[in-house]
């Protein structure tokens, strides 16, 4: 009889470390924020960050929220972009002072206007409007606001109204911000089509787009605008641009919060993103369908198990060889390089470095499987270093499904062990690790 197995391998790769030690150490006072974050899209790291982790108004920051569960409201079916939206008196309760569309109940509009005002106008009535639609009440959304911050892992985040108006327990922070944006540019880019339109305009009432570095980096798909008078001004901001590495395109997010004013927080945005983008780079340090180990099977026709990535596993990686601190303003954006003086007192660029020191530790967290198996299991910790540095630790686990052989087979395996038993070495039975180390 054919012994039926099914070996179903679904490499699931997630973080089970980061270090803390930013890669390109920033000095704070050099940064014109109060709380910033730099991350890596690709990689998931912190390339940098300070007071990440500080709970401080969001602001407008807010609306990436609500637009994030619109759009997976559209992706879900539940909404259609082109659906016409009645306002209701919600909108009314708007004040003067507040950004909004001008919305009047009874008006009709469409949910891909809504989505244009809450992202370029950072409408407040279209944040309302667009909450009472999905959950049917304000109170209702702002539930589900927080369910979908927890979910994202956004630990030190209350949301307590949709458009970011300054409250006692609605709080968030930069490191929070920035798993929020990477959520949107990864489950939600059709975002993106709204953040970088330069203008929008609706009922005659021009609005231009807020987020300077618009105009000045073609490469930066905006996110969002803040400001209050207790947050400062806020900026969310993302950039995907060209690498001649094994990695084709790069994403950056930088979260800037505080800052004083429209100019210096989309200069500081700016500064930061383009620092990163220069003195680091993304490698691809294990690829996809590398063998990584196998295991040694009992009790099953199957020998050996293949532990095998099904994805890329993507490192970032530091280009700064200096030992001091860098100083933000150093970095010329027009060059984009840090200008220091030389033993001569000549002013020099930095140049990023041309090869990284990395290498990769793995170990086994099972030495063999015993049929039957029909589970997720934890296999392997893979350890990547830069310099002896700890970059990224992950789990390797894998979705195991091993038939028992049976009793006819059994007995044929155990005619095979007892051949196997006068050979000098019985390779089958040890696990066995292949090496990816990197140069």
């Amino acid at each position: 009889m054919k012994f039926l197995l099914s070996l179903c391998l679904f490499l699931s790769v997630f973080f089970a470390q980061l270090t803390h030690a930013n890669l390109l150490n920033i000095m704070p006072e050099t940064v014109d924020a109060q709380a910033w974050s730099i991350i890596d899209v690709q990689s998931g790291q912190i390339i940098a960050e300070h007071n990440s982790h500080v709970q401080r108004a969001p602001a407008s920051l807010t609306k990436m929220m609500v637009a994030y569960i619109a759009l997976k409201e559209i992706e879900a079916g539940k909404l259609k972009k082109e659906e016409i939206i009645t306002a209701t008196p919600i909108v009314s309760t708007v004040m003067w002072d507040e950004s909004q569309m001008y919305l009047k109940a009874g008006e009709q509009i469409s949910v891909d206007q809504l989505l244009a005002g809450l992202i370029i106008m950072s409408a407040n009535d279209a944040a309302l409007t667009l909450a009472e639609k999905i959950s049917g009440s304000v109170p209702q959304f702002i539930v589900r606001m927080n369910q979908e911050a927890q979910a994202l892992g956004m630990k030190d985040t209350h949301f307590s109204n949709p458009a970011g108006i300054t409250m006692v327990d609605h709080y968030s922070t930069a490191a929070d911000l920035g798993l929020l944006a990477q959520a949107i540019v990864t489950q939600a880019p059709d975002y993106l089509h709204y953040s970088k339109m330069p203008s929008f305009s609706y009922n005659q009432r021009f609005h231009r787009a807020t987020n300077l570095a618009l105009k000045t980096d073609p490469t930066a798909d905006g996110l969002k605008t803040g400001y209050t008078k207790a947050a400062g001004y806020n900026l969310a901001l993302t950039a995907e641009r060209p690498t001649f590495d094994s990695v084709d395109k790069r994403r950056l997010i930088v979260v800037v919060l505080g800052t004083p004013n429209a100019v210096k927080r989309a200069e500081v945005a700016q500064k930061l993103m383009s620092l990163a983008y220069t003195y680091t780079r993304d490698e691809e340090v294990i690829p996809k369908q590398r063998l990584i180990a196998e295991l040694p099977v009992i009790k099953s026709t199957l020998k050996m198990f293949k532990v095998e990535t099904q994805q890329p596993t993507i490192v970032t990686t530091s280009l700064y060889a200096q030992s001091t601190p860098i100083d933000l303003n150093t970095f010329d954006l027009l060059t984009q390089r840090i200008h220091l003086p030389d033993l001569n007192q000549q002013i020099t660029s930095v140049e990023p470095l041309q090869s990284t020191n990395t290498h990769i530790n793995i170990e086994l967290n099972q030495q063999h499987l015993t049929a039957p198996l029909t589970q997720a299991m934890n296999l392997a910790t893979v350890s990547i270093y830069q310099n002896n540095q700890l970059l990224r630790s992950l789990q390797i686990e894998n979705d195991v499904q091993i038939e028992e052989a049976n009793l006819f087979q059994r007995i044929i395996n155990w005619f095979s062990n007892l051949f196997s038993l006068f050979s000098t070495h019985d390779s089958s039975k040890t696990a066995k690790l292949y090496p990816l180390n990197q140069g």
